[in-house]
């Protein structure tokens, strides 16, 4: 399946939020504070990986050799991301990931020295479009658990489309805020 009808496909689910907002240098403050403040989710596409799309057939969750894995630029790319964040200063109580290679390395890689934990709900449904929707509930919910903590979440284009009705490319994601029990994106990331 191609890009274009994968975003397709994913935004036509009923539970997509609106297209998210871009900021302007200027609203980097506002970020800086409603990290501060809490109640704020990083839903970050993993890095850059080895060519392809989706992983080679045959392809087991218990075996990283498999699976389409990191690239060396995609490791140097979420050692970078962590970099940017810690400049940042933005808090994260919790680093969760898709059960994926790609994505449980960028955890590690942007945050080194973190607990990262699965959260089934952020595994990818690429290969098995059935899922979408129970999927995408139940990263819904768990957003809507959060509370007044920070979150980075590292998961798949086809989840971060499906609920935020926006395209990420690899190493980039989604900043949204919980509030009054709605998720609100904020921001694209990285912010430029």
């Amino acid at each position: 399946m191609r890009r274009r009808d994968l975003l397709a496909a994913a935004s036509a689910l009923p539970l997509a939020l609106a297209p998210v907002p871009q900021p302007a240098a200027q609203e980097a403050a506002a970020l800086d504070a409603a990290f501060a403040a809490g109640g704020v989710a990083l839903l970050l596409r993993h890095a850059l990986t080895e060519p392809g799309i989706g992983d080679p057939p045959g392809y087991r969750l218990d075996d990283c050799r498999s699976q389409r894995n990191l690239s060396a630029e995609g490791r140097a790319q979420a050692e970078r991301l962590g970099q940017e964040l810690r400049a940042r200063r933005w808090r994260f109580d919790e680093v969760r990931s898709s059960r994926w290679c790609r994505c449980v390395d960028t955890a590690r890689l942007a945050f080194p020295g973190r607990q990262v934990e699965v959260l089934e709900a952020l595994n990818s449904f690429f290969d098995d479009r059935g899922a979408a929707t129970a999927r995408t509930e139940a990263l819904r919910g768990w957003l809507l658990q959060l509370g007044r903590r920070n979150a980075a979440l590292i998961t798949h284009q086809v989840n971060i489309a499906a609920l935020t009705n926006t395209g990420a490319a690899m190493g980039e994601g989604v900043i949204l805020r919980v509030a009054a029990g709605e998720l609100r994106p904020l921001a694209r990331w990285p912010v430029r």
